[in-house]
């Protein structure tokens, strides 16, 4: 796993912390220059998207020493976007999420599912 990948998982374990559904991480390295990868996960309301976002920050920079590079829709928390550089995380309440469709704009990346991931480290 390569550090951007790592950087990936750590992102999407904070978000399950906080319970966010449908987790995804997305490799764009090779068909765009905006990042490595994307974490997109989902929020039920304003308070869970902001508790999910603080989330992220706290397990990235006790990790990882690092803060985003940018932090958007946070105080609206309808969509929150954190931006790493290599990695961007979105948090994005249900109707937003479906409207916006991240994941078919992204679809030429290789997604992976949270879920899916964490129950194949659980099996090592």
């Amino acid at each position: 796993m390569d550090e951007s990948q790592g950087l990936a998982v750590l992102a999407a374990e904070a978000c399950d912390d906080r319970k966010a559904n449908d987790i995804r991480l997305i490799r764009v390295e090779e068909v765009s220059s905006l990042a490595d990868w994307l974490v997109i996960a989902e929020g039920f309301s304003d308070v869970q998207v902001r508790a999910i976002a603080k989330s992220v920050e706290d397990h990235i920079e006790k990790k990882e020493n690092r803060l985003p590079l940018r932090r958007e829709g946070i105080n609206e928390a309808k969509w929150a976007l954190l931006d790493y550089g290599e990695l961007i995380v979105h948090i994005l309440q249900t109707s937003e999420r479906n409207y916006y469709a991240l994941e078919a704009f992204w679809s030429n990346g290789e997604s992976i599912c949270f879920s899916n991931l964490n129950s194949e480290s659980t099996k090592k």
